[in-house]
């Protein structure tokens, strides 16, 4: 099934004369993995920040095309239904978190849903076991290294179950040891049914992907 669509889309940001993005086209389908590369200053950010639907609602400019997010126009979605479905990671995992431990930090988003006790304790026991991170539950996030600052930022965003999972450049803070841990969990991710968008650089981890979209300025 198709996960994710973009059709002829564009975005230039309040006040700027040029397009960040423009006519941009590609589908993503369940169980794969998109990878999107570009120079700096190519839009790639911006792509994701549209796919998720941080633009326009909280970036202003003007934008044209379109997202569909399981044959649903992003557009018609709220941003408790948007979040439901798709999940983001920032490129760094300090600006992600922000609790005094990793349980609090997982938690949180269910939380703010009402998500039942019960099902926050399923999901915090599932996910911690699937990305490794069940001996960090009590560990303060800022005391972690950069390798596990991004597992437990993964970990927070999978907590709510998203089916869709946009990564912006996540393993250039990274050690080795710590990329090849995620890299691992990604294939995991993959081989569940997520559908995976990753903006990278890194020949090693472009090569896990099933289709790659280069964006030109």
């Amino acid at each position: 099934m198709m996960g994710l669509e973009v059709m002829g889309l564009g975005f230039r940001y309040e006040k700027s004369p040029k397009w960040s993005i423009r006519n941009l086209d590609f589908k993503a389908y369940e169980g794969t993995i998109t990878a999107i590369t570009g120079g700096n200053g190519s839009g790639k950010t911006t792509l994701l920040r549209c796919i998720s639907g941080l633009v326009p609602e909280l970036y202003k400019g003007e934008m044209e095309g379109g997202v569909r997010l399981f044959n649903r126009d992003l557009k018609d979605m709220t941003r408790a239904e948007i979040v439901t479905v798709l999940g983001m990671v920032l490129q760094n995992p300090e600006n992600q978190l922000f609790l005094s431990t990793v349980q609090d930090e997982l938690v949180f988003g269910p939380e703010n849903l009402c998500i039942p006790r019960e099902e926050i304790g399923r999901r915090l026991k599932r996910t911690m076991e699937l990305v490794g991170i069940s001996h960090l539950v009590h560990e303060n996030p800022s005391r972690l290294s950069g390798g596990e600052q991004q597992l437990v930022a993964i970990a927070s965003v999978l907590m709510m179950e998203p089916r869709i999972l946009l990564l912006d450049e996540i393993m250039s803070w990274v050690d080795r040891g710590g990329r090849e841990r995620i890299r691992r969990l990604l294939l995991d991710l993959k081989d569940s049914g997520h559908t995976i968008v990753m903006v990278d650089h890194m020949e090693e981890n472009i090569l896990l992907a099933d289709q790659i979209i280069e964006i030109r300025k």
